[in-house]
């Protein structure tokens, strides 16, 4: 599966590559007000603070819709999985599955520390 995920993700980069546009949102003014202390008062003005400035990957969505789209051609279902209780984790081990179990409503996952993953039918 992984190297299927693989294979899908780096078709959808080639046919959506990264595109990038630096976008910044609007900026805020904090009105002024009057500061009385006893019988003396001022008045401080207001200002504006610019808005932050952020990167937008603009076909991030498309080249999601591309890889699941060739998921979806070799067979692959996206489906949610619970996750493990630590005490299924622990005792499922951590090992690399070579086949994907049948999956049926105990089924959860195990998150490794590589970023991997682990389904496990507990029982």
């Amino acid at each position: 599966m992984q190297t299927d995920s693989l294979t899908c993700e780096t078709k959808a980069l080639k046919d959506a590559p990264v595109a990038n546009e630096i976008r910044q949102s609007a900026p805020i003014f904090y009105p002024g007000g009057q500061y009385c202390s006893g019988s003396n008062c001022y008045f401080r003005p207001g200002y504006w603070v610019q808005g932050n400035i952020y990167t937008v990957d603009t076909n991030r969505g498309l080249r999601q819709r591309i890889t699941q789209s060739c998921m979806a051609t070799q067979g692959y279902q996206l489906v949610e999985l619970q996750l493990c209780n630590p005490s299924v984790a622990n005792a499922a081990g951590l090992g690399q599955t070579t086949r994907l179990p049948q999956l049926s409503e105990n089924s959860c996952a195990i998150r490794n520390k590589d970023g991997s993953f682990q389904i496990v039918e507990p029982g």
